[in-house]
């Protein structure tokens, strides 16, 4: 007896997998036969001007199709942590199979559920729905001029292209405009229209692209100026260095052809003074390694990134880019301790677990002490923004698991391989008093000078990856993108040795933490600019939307300096 139920509870179990894997085969292969099954997935709906704000589509009192329910699990890391809150839709919908108008629910409409809807058509509220992987828009309803009455969009009128057996265009018009009036019936409809495309399956998402916004002439212009700054900025730096150190060399070859004597009585100065403790060890020499081993390993994953996107569409599939990204960064976690590691030791450092420590956490930390103070607000409003339980200890076994393994064979190569000091001179036993100079020759004042022209080659492009990133745009032109990193590689250098030379022939030798800041204050200015974004640019409201902005754009800043005050220094 317990043999035979054994025996149908694993025929149950298998018919019911195989059934599941029959309805995904299709989403992910993206090839369908005639009359087979096509899911319409509800997203997500929430204000049009907040676009994280996002709440679940049956949040709102929408009724579901009568349709048997299939439910949708998050296929990657970084669709859970982008509030992908697939539902199915319950419309029965076939491959080439069009459906006349029909009706597929009703909503009794209380008082409650039309309040519910006001206050959406009221906020612009927009809804998100997936064909085939094929993101589809639409408007909740809409108010008349005088903002008294209020209509839903009854009807869904769903348009798809077929090219072959595979869904290639997905159009939804909505109709069926009805007046919002308590204790009445409001019935929802559908109707599906098939059509033949000549659309190739790898092209089915340009449709979704700008290029009038992002191959614009200012675009283009914005990349020609930021070249050119970087020719003239380095033939300035290559000009001024060649004669000002022409210079310095001829005159201490001079005075080492003088007696002591006359050595003594002369005027000396400049960067060849303080040549005894140039390479005194930094303040803080924990915390410096951690930062330069994390701003390596970010510039690591921005370029890997990059080229990863130039190569592979990654806007076409939900959540792969920040997957993409999340694994290239555990990945590389090994640049991360070799760099911090070496540093460290070259410092003298003895306390190199701790440093290690650090360096592994340090933007994971940051990162994940902001999302965790967001999600706590994301889950006060019932967002889908509010990642999930599971997926906050996803992330943090990939921390501990992934990420301090690696670091800790990166920091053990570093301090074996590169972690001896080579340096050119010894280091003086007692530091050289630092003299008094021109406030203009003040650390503080090069650091805030010199982030200036850095955010000057790359703030036009700022506000194209904030419009795609905070608005609804799909950001595409990744050529673009690496272009100007190489030239916020180039023109960061450039001023940093310049920053660096002012100070040294100041003759205060305090130049590892001058040279990092001078270059990381790009990020203070990046912002500053993204307050302008803020109040300028869009039209966003309310708290979750504000702390979600301001909050992760601090994580971006402060990600962009550190990675932009390591060049110097490698």
């Amino acid at each position: 007896m317990g043999s035979s139920r054994w025996k149908i509870a694993v025929a149950v179990l298998f018919v019911v997998e195989c059934s599941l894997l029959s309805v995904g085969a299709d989403e992910h292969e993206h090839t369908y036969v005639d009359k087979e099954e096509v899911v319409l997935w509800m997203n997500t709906v929430g204000p049009y001007h907040n676009r994280q704000e996002t709440y679940k589509y049956f949040s709102l009192p929408f009724c579901v199709g009568t349709k048997k329910t299939i439910s949708h699990y998050h296929e990657t890391l970084g669709e859970a942590l982008q509030g992908v809150e697939l539902e199915f839709s319950g419309l029965d919908i076939k491959f080439k199979d069009e459906v006349m108008q029909t009706s597929y629910c009703d909503i009794e409409l209380d008082k409650a559920k039309r309040d519910a809807f006001v206050y959406a058509i009221n906020n612009h509220y927009w809804y998100q729905m997936y064909i085939d992987d094929l993101p589809i828009w639409g408007i909740v309803g809409e108010a008349d001029e005088n903002g008294e009455d209020h209509y839903l969009w009854t009807y869904k009128k769903l348009e798809i292209g077929f090219n072959g057996n595979r869904i290639v265009d997905v159009n939804l018009t909505s109709e069926g405009k009805v007046k919002l009036v308590p204790n009445t019936r409001i019935a929802m409809s559908y109707s599906v229209k098939w059509k033949k495309s000549d659309v190739k399956f790898e092209d089915r998402f340009d449709k979704y692209l700008d290029p009038s916004f992002f191959q614009h002439r200012i675009h283009w212009f914005s990349i020609f100026n930021s070249f050119m700054m970087v020719i003239f900025l380095v033939g300035l730096v290559s000009m001024i260095l060649m004669r000002t150190l022409r210079k310095d060399y001829a005159r201490y070859s001079k005075e080492e052809e003088m007696d002591d004597m006359d050595r003594d009585l002369g005027d000396e100065y400049g960067w060849k003074q303080v040549h005894g403790d140039v390479f005194r060890p930094s303040s803080h020499p924990m915390l410096f390694s951690s930062l330069i081993g994390s701003g390596c390993q970010i510039f690591s994953v921005s370029f890997i990134v990059i080229i990863v996107a130039m190569i592979e569409d990654l806007y076409t599939e939900r959540g792969s880019m920040l997957s993409t990204a999340i694994f290239v960064y555990a990945a590389t976690s090994p640049v991360n301790g070799y760099f911090g590691g070496s540093l460290y030791a070259k410092q003298g450092g003895r306390r190199w677990i701790k440093q290690m420590f650090i360096g592994a956490f340090l933007i994971p930390a940051m990162v994940c002490g902001t999302a965790f103070f967001i999600n706590f607000i994301a889950m006060y409003y019932h967002a889908s923004r509010a990642i999930p339980f599971g997926t906050m200890v996803a992330v943090c076994c990939i921390c501990f698991f992934v990420i301090l393994p690696l670091n800790l064979v990166g920091t053990i190569l570093g301090r074996n391989l590169s972690g001896q000091p080579n340096f050119p001179c010894r280091v003086n036993a007692v530091p050289r008093p630092i003299p008094e100079k021109k406030w203009f020759m003040e650390p503080a004042v090069i650091v805030c000078l010199g982030g200036i022209l850095p955010f000057g080659s790359i703030f036009i492009e700022m506000y194209f990856i904030f419009t795609s990133f905070w608005a609804y745009k799909i950001y595409y032109v990744y050529g673009f993108m690496m272009l100007v990193l190489v030239i916020l590689c180039i023109v960061t250098v450039c001023v940093t040795i310049v920053c660096t030379y002012f100070l040294l022939n100041a003759e205060d030798y305090r130049w590892q933490w001058t040279s990092f800041l001078s270059a990381a204050s790009t990020a203070v200015y990046v912002y500053m600019y993204s307050f302008y974004y803020y109040f300028f640019k869009t039209k966003m409201y309310g708290l979750f939307q504000t702390s979600f902005y301001f909050g992760y754009m601090a994580v971006f800043s402060t990600s962009l300096g550190i990675m932009c005050g390591e060049y110097l220094y490698y």
